[in-house]
């Protein structure tokens, strides 16, 4: 234990490049904290630090060193953590960043169950479209939908995103039902500006693994699902929306279907934080619980009779 309280001294003066600030946050004299150095110096036989009236550093050596042991101090905090939190109840503030229409329509009911499965969890949500920055704004995790961009961060699949195209029947008696993807450029098509815009993408012909792109056009635009969503449902043009928000309508028959079978894989609904070495008790827990209340087949689906077969 002396030895490993060396070392954690060492990288204290490393970092700090001071004898003093390390050894206040020892509760050790300048002295104390000098003469430890140099007894660890003298026992490996090699000088660690550059010394002089007005500064201390790494020497190469050092460096070398120090980048060793800081990862050696860095796993047995990391591994007496996990034995703590193995047993720790979940609690604290859990920030969380989430999609607008997805946590208005889903997350709210499962926030109240997840709090009163795990009382001593406070909940600080936001819920925007815009890409958040986990690291940089201090958030735990985040709710993202789609097909994820390779990062830094750990994404935990929680459900299935599936994609539907859909209009009102007035619309479609109106207008015509699209039979393959290229007749969308003579409908009024309603576009998501967040990410989607007005390209949407299909399978080629039924079965196939080729895609194809098909430029559509409209006079709605918006970067809110919901407000497309009712404007579909009033008859004002066809849209491509996950059946998380618009699951309700198809059932109720105020949207139908089209073009099912050119509709492309399924993305996904996913839970993703930063990389720590370690996930807190806080983020298991609720990244595990999302899981198991959404699963493979959310509810959303479960009532879609309209699109299985299809």
């Amino acid at each position: 234990m002396e030895r490993l309280e060396d070392l954690r001294l060492f990288t204290l003066v490393a970092e700090a490049r001071s004898f003093t600030r390390a050894a206040e946050k020892l509760n050790l004299s300048k002295s104390a904290a000098s003469r430890r150095i140099a007894e660890l110096e003298e026992q490996l036989g090699a000088r660690l630090f550059h010394r002089t009236t007005r500064s201390i550093s790494l020497t190469q050596v050092g460096q070398g060193f120090y980048q060793r042991i800081s990862q050696i101090l860095a796993d047995l905090e990391d591994a007496e953590r996990s034995v703590t939190d193995e047993h720790a109840a979940p609690r604290g503030v859990l920030k969380i960043a989430a999609p607008m229409s997805f946590g208005f329509r889903h997350l709210g009911g499962a926030l109240c169950d997840f709090m009163s499965r795990y009382p001593e969890v406070e909940v600080d949500m936001e819920l925007s479209d815009r890409f958040v920055d986990l690291v940089e704004e201090g958030y735990d995790l985040a709710v993202r939908i789609g097909r994820l961009k390779d990062s830094s961060l750990i994404a935990r699949r929680i459900c299935p995103a599936r994609m539907v195209v859909c209009a009102s029947p007035d619309y479609f008696k109106r207008r015509g039902r699209p039979g393959i993807p290229q007749d969308l450029t003579n409908h009024d098509c309603l576009i998501y500006t967040g990410s989607q815009r007005d390209e949407w993408t299909f399978r080629a012909k039924p079965g196939s693994n080729e895609l194809v792109h098909i430029k559509v056009n409209g006079r709605i635009k918006a970067n809110n699902g919901d407000v497309l969503r009712q404007a579909a449902a009033g008859g004002c043009g066809i849209v491509i929306m996950p059946t998380f928000i618009v699951g309700e309508d198809l059932t109720a028959g105020r949207l139908a279907p089209c073009l099912l079978d050119h509709m492309v894989e399924p993305s996904a609904v996913h839970c993703v934080y930063p990389a720590n070495r370690h996930l807190s008790p806080k983020v298991r827990a609720f990244v595990d619980f999302m899981t198991g209340r959404f699963g493979p087949v959310p509810y959303w689906d479960e009532s879609l009779t309209v699109l299985k077969g299809g």
